[in-house]
């Protein structure tokens, strides 16, 4: 049985029948994240949260929004440019898919902004005001010109736009302000531009009052427009702000990676304009001239009515009013190494152990990686580094093993978007403290969160191993839900020195028990299906859990579809992007999908094969992975997939993990045939997972009270029903 459909094919001449039966079968990757980025907007209107969380999730879709234009969107921008016409797997052109998102992003925002209105209100009567130019007055008004004078004013360059003036350069998310002035004294008139400095905050707050006030940053150059410009009478402003394209091609003819990257940064700061957007009531010549000097004839250009830069709402959220927010979380940690003393290598020596953040707190990561350094035993650090944040206190624990005379390897990843600048500064700090840096390979990116500790006992060498689902980003470990599978295991631990040999030095692998891509992930996902496959075949029951962020991959797609057709039941937990059609009659009809959004980002990637049995149970075939259903993972990133086999392990992952995400009711979306998605109703069995989560310790971690049956949390999908 073949391990790899064939995909579809398009004739030069755009064969219809071709295009016809793509569109049935799959749905656009960018109208599905687009759908994605309308589940959180969503989520900013949902009551069962506080305001200012609804406030938060608006602002995410805002930021989400921006990059989704300066990645995707700028490469098919690209692609139109040069000619390009391949069509999406779903048939569309790149044009026809430039059009449609067109559409559906303009109507987005113009959600965003009804929302914004809402929620701006709901703000009012909480307490929480954002002033607008005829609402500053009185000591307010005092107040906020002096604050203007001394510390706003002082960092803005107007610029008259004239002949001797040519339009200056605006960077990659820039606010700006149009003033079209008369000169009071002869009436002659002018026009200046205003860049908002990227150093001023979008919001300044009124100090001193009961209630918090807030003036965003154009309505205080509108409000003392008259310091500005002495003189003059304001005769019509407008704003604008762009998206440039950020991001960076990797050319195979690169000798130096850290050298072209650090130019290619500098590059990219400059992008091609991808997106205008204008303020509604701009005058047409005003209009005119910003289309014209920006490049607008190749740009996605939209009107505006409220408030430019959705994402800078984020600032608002970080108002002192816990009762507008979630109620604070503070999560465990893990049981079992407490029990050992708070030795993490004696309590991984004793069992493997899976860490459920954010629930289980990243701090066990991060004592993993200090006791590793100071342990005089430890011979050894190899680590994986994706992204890391600003203030990485895994980069600390390397420089602090390397400082201490131990070995340490980091593969730092250069080509994380939006990451490159931060990991080129902890590759140089790292570097510094002597630790041996790779950057992995060109045209590949390392995604696999793999980190390796060689410890001297006795006579002989162990080697303790971290598989991580997520990123080594203490910060976003407190919101992003990921695994941390540590293990002790000989097996794990020669695939692990054998996955970083092959980084490092090429040196081809020859694996015991994980799976790596861009060997052979893909045949081996392939190769678990087919066995459903044939279960079903043989009547035994056929069955597949699968979660993860994006399904892409048009030849996993067939194969589920083929699954599907032999009656196998499929259940994927896919919060993001998802291109398969689901529940359409004779190709998919055992196919559902859902997808959770919630307080915390769904981001573990979990898939669970029946092994001829129902799911869940004790036999199915589990793995964890760094890794989504995406021709990139397969093909470009060198990732991994990891069985799991020990049974407290298996258990936790299976019979709460998977199975919780399946019951969750309360913040769950499940996906029509037709590409829309729906809003799960709870009926009369509400179940939250991450409330379920949040108060419910987890199997692996427990220690010696997993002993007592009676505390252990049990699932069961007769909830479903």
């Amino acid at each position: 049985m073949s391990s790899k459909p064939a995909p579809i094919a398009f004739g030069n001449d755009d064969d219809a029948e071709s295009v016809t039966i793509a569109r049935t079968r799959y749905f656009n990757r960018e109208l599905s994240w687009l759908a994605f980025n309308r589940r959180v907007l969503e989520e900013a209107s949902n009551r069962a949260h506080p305001l200012l969380e609804r406030l938060r999730f608006l602002s995410i879709s805002g930021n989400n929004l921006d990059e989704f234009f300066m990645v995707r969107v700028a490469g098919l921008k690209g692609q139109q440019l040069q000619d390009v016409e391949q069509r999406s797997a779903d048939g569309m052109t790149v044009s026809q898919q430039l059009a449609a998102i067109a559409d559906q992003a303009d109507r987005l925002m113009g959600d965003q902004q009804r929302i914004w209105i809402e929620i701006r209100r709901e703000l009012h009567v909480a307490g929480i005001h954002v002033l607008g130019v005829g609402d500053i007055e009185g000591t307010t008004a005092e107040w906020a010109e002096t604050h203007f004078r001394e510390q706003i004013f002082p960092i803005l360059t107007p610029q008259a736009l004239d002949p001797a003036h040519p339009f200056p350069f605006i960077p990659n998310k820039g606010l700006s302000v149009v003033f079209d002035l008369k000169r009071q004294s002869d009436g002659e008139p002018i026009r200046e531009l205003l860049m908002v400095p990227s150093t001023l905050p979008r919001f300044v707050r009124i100090p001193g009052k009961e209630a918090a006030c807030y003036i965003s940053m154009e309505t205080m150059l509108r409000r003392f427009s008259g310091l500005l410009f002495p003189g003059y009478d304001v005769i019509g402003s407008g704003a604008f702000r762009i998206i440039r394209d950020s991001d960076i091609e990797i050319e195979e003819e690169a000798e130096d990676l850290v050298r072209y990257f650090r130019s290619a940064i500098k590059r990219r700061r400059r992008g091609r304009v991808i997106r205008l957007k204008l303020e509604n009531g701009m005058t047409l010549d005003v209009e005119n001239l910003v289309k014209d000097e920006l490049g607008g004839e190749d740009a996605l250009i939209t009107e505006t009515v409220g408030f430019l830069g959705i994402g800078e709402l984020e600032q608002l959220v970080d108002e002192d009013r816990p009762d507008l927010k979630f109620t604070p979380y503070s999560p465990r940690f893990p049981e079992r190494i407490r029990e050992h003393g708070g030795d993490c290598f004696a309590a991984i020596r004793t069992k493997d152990i899976v860490v459920h953040h954010p629930y289980e707190t990243f701090d066990v990561v991060l004592a993993f990686l200090n006791q590793a350094a100071a342990d005089p035993d430890v011979v050894a650090i190899k680590q994986t580094l994706y992204r890391a944040g600003k203030q990485s206190a895994v980069i600390r624990a390397l420089i602090d093993a390397a400082e201490a005379g131990k070995s340490v390897t980091a593969v730092v990843e250069l080509k994380a978007r939006f990451d490159e600048e931060q990991n080129l500064l902890w590759a140089s700090a790292l570097e510094r403290a002597g630790v041996q840096v790779v950057y992995g390979f060109i045209d590949w990116k390392t995604h696999a969160k793999i980190s390796m500790v060689v410890r001297r006992e006795g006579s002989a060498f162990r080697t303790y191993c971290h598989f991580g689902t997520g990123n080594y980003h203490p910060i976003t470990a407190r919101i992003y839900t990921d695994l941390s599978f540590f293990t002790a295991d000989p097996r794990l631990g020669r695939d692990a020195a054998q996955i970083f040999n092959y980084i490092t030095g090429y040196v081809d692998p020859s694996l015991e028990v994980v799976t790596m891509s861009p060997k052979n992930l893909r045949p081996r996902l392939c190769e678990l299906i087919d066995g459903e496959i044939a279960n079903a075949r043989s009547g035994k029951p056929g069955a597949i859990w699968a979660k993860m962020n994006s399904l892409v991959d048009p030849d996993i797609i067939e194969k589920l579809y083929e699954a599907s057709g032999a009656g196998v039941e499929i259940d994927l937990i896919i919060r993001g992007i998802c291109c398969l059609r689901p529940g359409v009659p004779g190709m998919s009809d055992n196919i559902r999908v859902k997808s959770v959004v919630g307080r915390f980002l769904e981001h573990s990637r979990i898939w669970a094969f029946g092994n001829g049995k129902e799911l869940p149970n004790d036999g199915a075939l589990v793995f964890i992975s760094s890794a989504d259903w995406m021709p990139r993972n397969f093909d470009r990133r060198v990732e991994y997939m990891l069985k799991i086999e020990n049974k407290t392990v298996h258990d936790q992952v299976l019979d709460q993990v998977m199975l919780a995400n399946l019951l969750d009711n309360e913040q769950s979306w499940e996906l029509d045939a037709d590409g829309e998605y729906h809003r799960v109703e709870p009926g009369e069995r509400p179940f939250n997972l991450h409330r379920y989560f949040m108060t419910n310790p987890s199997l692996s971690g427990r220690g010696a009270s997993l002993r007592n049956s009676d505390a252990v949390p049990k699932l069961s999908l007769r909830r479903r029903t």
